[in-house]
């Protein structure tokens, strides 16, 4: 009986290795009768789903297009961004996969612009195949003037559900759910001994001169001259080359208000200027490092957090700032 077992699992082996040995001399003649056109198509359309897919789920290459990241990214700069830790789309701008895990304070984020206006579906798709496919290389998103249309933002989620955020000469203070005073952001920054650069452009020194250019712009709002010793302060402005607009703005209503106390609408207007951002829950308020220089969440407001689509982590090019986006 054990002779005849072990005939019979011979016998299964011999039928086993000669049914592989059968399939591979198959699959050797079809290959071989295969035109190398269709091959090469194969091989390209494979290749082109396997990009698809590592840029749809994993990670996606992006192009840093302005300044508003400096010091931290440059213009040019190209990035990975982690794009399932916060759920992956299902498809390109449609849907998307929710994740236990929500941005942290800090964490660079990558999210659709709140002002952009959309070409249609179809063209929304192909434009995100093609700058996944290209490595971010080819955007045909443009405008009429051939510059490119920002879909995507890039900033860093600084406030967090609870916060509110005011903004003193350009510096941001912050009160923190439950707190009844102010802290500046660079000191909660140095304190958690976080090393990224908030970069400012408007030096405190110009301050007195882009004030004194709002205050004198709510006297011609009214049509009224400003005294003199105002219109030769103001006249310092004209030579910065870059505004704090917040600070102009707060300046001309509070003015407005001085002005004309009597109408409600001033005093509406500045209030809503001076009394800062509130982030409510479930949401972020995503700023860029050079504050003189980003159109961030201080201009369209917070960004619901389920919207972001990634996490920087990661510079590629150019070479010599290759490593970990802080």
């Amino acid at each position: 009986m054990a002779g005849a077992f072990f005939d019979r699992v011979q016998g299964l082996t011999e039928s086993c290795l000669t049914r592989r040995r059968r399939i591979r001399r198959i699959k050797k003649e079809k290959l071989r009768g295969k035109n190398p056109l269709i091959d090469w198509i194969e091989t390209i359309l494979w290749a082109v789903g396997v990009v698809l897919l590592l840029n749809q789920y994993l990670f996606q290459a992006y192009a840093i297009p302005s300044g508003s990241m400096i010091d931290t990214l440059l213009i040019r700069d190209r990035i990975f961004v982690n794009k399932l830790v916060f759920g992956p789309e299902l498809l390109p701008g449609l849907g998307k996969l929710p994740s236990p895990v929500k941005p942290k304070r800090n964490d660079v984020i990558v999210f659709e612009n709140p002002s952009y206006i959309s070409k249609g579906p179809v063209f929304d798709i192909a434009h995100r195949v093609l700058f996944m496919l290209s490595f971010s290389l080819w955007d045909i998103d443009r405008d009429e003037s051939g510059e490119v249309r920002a879909q995507f933002l890039i900033k860093r989620a600084a406030g967090m559900g609870g916060d509110r955020f005011v903004s003193d000469r350009g510096e941001m203070l912050i009160r923190f759910p439950g707190e009844d005073h102010w802290t500046a952001e660079r000191d909660y920054n140095e304190a958690l001994g976080l090393d990224h650069n908030l970069s400012r452009l408007v030096a405190a020194t110009d301050y007195p001169a882009l004030e004194a250019a709002g205050k004198a712009a709510a006297y011609y709002d009214m049509g009224l001259s400003p005294p003199e010793a105002l219109t030769a302060q103001a006249a310092g402005a004209s030579g910065l080359r870059y505004y704090d607009y917040f600070a102009y703005e707060a300046a001309r209503l509070l003015t407005l208000r001085l002005i004309h106390p009597e109408d409600g609408r001033y005093r509406a207007q500045y209030l809503r200027n001076t009394l800062g951002w509130y982030v409510p829950e479930g949401y972020v308020l995503p700023l860029g490092d050079n504050r003189d220089n980003s159109r961030d969440g201080r201009y369209f407001g917070p960004v619901k957090a389920s919207r972001v689509l990634g996490q920087g982590v990661f510079i590629f090019w150019p070479f010599p700032r290759m490593g970990l986006i802080p």
